[in-house]
């Protein structure tokens, strides 16, 4: 489907205001630069918000889908803030995951053999040091890039809802966003 038709479809939804504002998924830099152009052009609704996967162990939309967010000015949600639970804490090196996890399923199960676990016991060991959980450092990292605006996070139990909200009151520094980066890398 063309991107202009696309945005012409979603404009009648806002103009007959059955949403207020429209976002993308999954789009490319290059998607999210012709989409504005497009809604430019055409005088139509533009994105103003657009949610990928970005996470500590996943920091692929730094190469340019965030820069390209800021260019033309939409917002950031990520998705998957804590890799599949990698970011819990409930995975660990050599172990079974836990039945019924997300990384026990069989579609997920490679990236459960392909997770970098020598980043994520670096990354536990920073939090902990600091008093905080591997899942606290997942969302105070997201929610500390300016970008940013919320995280998509699921949760299956009130204690996990609990977990994540409570995760948000860490405030991360200039300071310690340079040593996550030398911690975890960039992937």
């Amino acid at each position: 489907m063309p991107i202009g038709e696309t945005l012409g479809a979603l404009s009648e939804l806002v103009r007959a205001g059955k949403v207020r504002e429209i976002g993308c998924s999954n789009f490319s830099a290059a998607q999210i630069g012709e989409a504005q152009s497009v809604a430019a052009r055409q005088r139509t609704a533009r994105f103003v918000s657009v949610q990928n996967e970005y996470n500590l162990l996943h920091r692929e939309p730094e190469a340019e889908v965030l820069a390209e967010c800021e260019r033309v000015g939409a917002v950031f949600l990520p998705f998957f803030p804590l890799a599949s639970g990698l970011l819990t804490g409930k995975y660990r090196r050599g172990a079974v995951a836990p039945e019924g996890s997300r990384l026990a399923r069989q579609r997920f199960a490679k990236k459960l053999a392909d997770a970098d676990f020598e980043r994520v016991d670096a990354l536990r060991g920073f939090a902990e040091l600091r008093g905080h959980t591997l899942l606290d450092l997942a969302f105070a990292w997201l929610l500390a890039q300016p970008i940013v605006a919320s995280v998509i996070a699921g949760a299956m139990t009130a204690e996990q809802v609990t977990a994540n909200a409570r995760a948000a009151g860490w405030k991360l520094g200039e300071e310690d966003m340079v040593e996550i980066d030398a911690v975890a890398g960039r992937a």
